[in-house]
């Protein structure tokens, strides 16, 4: 028995010391933290798009509440909000954004196959997760029209992917998902449930619940009388435009043919779907509903084929109910100024709480753009919409561009995983699925810890197994 007593002792102090240490990591990382800006993206299925596309629909497909494209066939959903446990790895998380896909036009003008998918939402709790979405369709063979607010469109297989312990970004790449009852109706029967729809991939920014404030002395009351922001012909506060120009162009240019990228400078804000020119001036008459505005920053477009355009100066005017914007326009070597590009409808763009917002109107090319873009598209081609504010108030707020969160950390896939032969293994493909980085994080802490613990109880162990082996030890 004596023998035995001090390996026993060490072993219980080593244990001691070990959860002394890893208490206050686990502790931290219990707390529920708020997700706050990433992406989604996602195809929905690349096959129903080449449906819709080709020769049989001949249709089209639409973006939505600034949802971007990325890749060959995925769709960007942006801005995403809600929550996440490390404790227990449970994350919901909506994102903002949709796509509506056309086709089958009739002679009167409407489309037999009209579906809408919006405002995806991520739930995962206990190792199952769902993808939820706004949807409305149209029937195939009624045609009646359904509308229905976050849909259980699709489950996603997590089988291997342990979502406790993270920090930020949290990641999932290319989780496969399939079509559930409820998603197959509301995808207007074009599919059965059991469909399997391309693999969902997200990253969110996650932060640790804000400090309760400090006691605070109550504002002063404002002294009766206070004048109200003025609301008429003058000068405005701020104002900002966006506009993505086309997204077939963004495309072409970052594209094999292309092979370019876009550079921003000036102020001159990224999107995803979009571009932000900001610190608008000039003046605004909300009586008359005119504006005349110029922005900051600049756009320009470089690549393979001698493809060098910038655009610069970026100015909008209303009048009318109608709105032109225009740009200096820079190719070749050649600078035009002042070329009106696009126009655009502006009806009631009147301010409401210190702020005139225009979202998404319908724009077209003019004759003067179709020659700024090489005649590549014609006079009347369709463009990106253009979204306007304007902050008659100093204390309104522009409108928030999409918020895509931080990228993540790279991690290295191979591209035929095997399946795991170990627990080893097992982590490693998991990793691959769902990564977490955040450096001087908790969890790092926590995974060296971990690392100790592994040596403590090794080191316990064999000074028990050593005492166990010597005669006389009971067993």
């Amino acid at each position: 028995m004596p023998p035995f007593r001090p390996a026993r002792a060490l072993a219980v102090a080593l244990l001691a010391v070990l959860l002394g240490a890893l208490l206050p990591a686990t502790a931290a990382q219990a707390a529920n933290r708020t997700v706050q800006g990433g992406r989604l993206d996602w195809g929905i299925k690349s096959s129903f798009q080449s449906y819709v596309t080709g020769p049989i629909a001949q249709g089209s497909w639409n973006l939505t509440g600034g949802a971007a494209t990325v890749g060959g066939s995925q769709f960007r959903f942006h801005s995403a909000t809600g929550s996440y446990d490390p404790a227990n790895g449970a994350l919901s998380s909506g994102f903002s954004g949709g796509v509506r896909f056309t086709g089958h036009k009739k002679s009167d003008g409407s489309n037999e196959l009209d579906l809408t998918i919006s405002r995806p939402t991520v739930r995962i709790q206990g190792g199952s997760g769902t993808l939820y979405a706004d949807m409305v369709s149209k029937d195939r063979g009624s045609g009646r029209v359904t509308s229905a607010a976050q849909v259980p469109l699709a489950t996603l297989g997590l089988s291997g992917i342990d979502m406790r312990g993270g920090s930020t970004p949290v990641a999932l790449n290319n989780v496969p998902a399939t079509l559930t009852s409820q998603g197959a109706k509301s995808f207007a029967g074009y599919y059965t449930a059991g469909t399997p729809l391309d693999p969902v991939s997200l990253s969110v920014d996650t932060t640790a619940p804000a400090a309760k404030p400090a006691a605070t002395k109550a504002p002063a009351k404002k002294p009766a009388g206070t004048a109200k922001p003025a609301e008429t012909a003058g000068r405005f506060e701020d104002a900002a435009v966006d506009w993505g120009v086309r997204r077939t162009f963004r495309e072409y240019v970052t594209g094999s043919i292309g092979q370019g990228k876009w550079t921003l400078a000036g102020g001159a804000q990224d999107g995803g779907a979009l571009f932000r020119f900001p610190k608008g001036q000039g003046t605004y008459d909300a009586k008359k509903q005119t504006l005349s505005a110029a922005f900051a920053g600049s756009v320009r477009f470089t690549g393979a084929h001698e493809l060098d355009l910038t655009l610069s100066r970026f100015a909008v005017g209303l009048k009318a109910g109608r709105g032109t914007l225009s740009a200096d326009v820079r190719t070749g070597g050649d600078t035009r100024e002042a070329v009106p590009l696009i126009t655009f409808t502006a009806e009631d763009f009147v301010p409401k709480d210190g702020l005139a917002v225009l979202t998404e109107a319908p724009a077209k090319l003019t004759a003067d753009g179709a020659k700024a873009f090489g005649s590549l598209y014609r006079a009347g081609t369709a463009m990106d919409p253009v979204s306007l504010a304007v902050a008659v108030d100093a204390k309104a707020k522009l409108p928030a561009l999409p918020d895509l969160g931080s990228d993540p950390a790279p991690s290295a896939q191979p591209s035929d995983t095997p399946s795991p032969k170990s627990s080893a293994d097992a982590a490693a493909a998991a990793a691959s699925a769902a990564s977490v980085a955040d450096d001087g994080s908790p969890t790092a802490l926590y995974l060296a810890l971990g690392g100790v613990g592994v040596l403590a109880a090794a080191a316990a162990l064999f000074l028990v197994r050593r005492n166990r082996s010597k005669p006389g030890t009971p067993a």
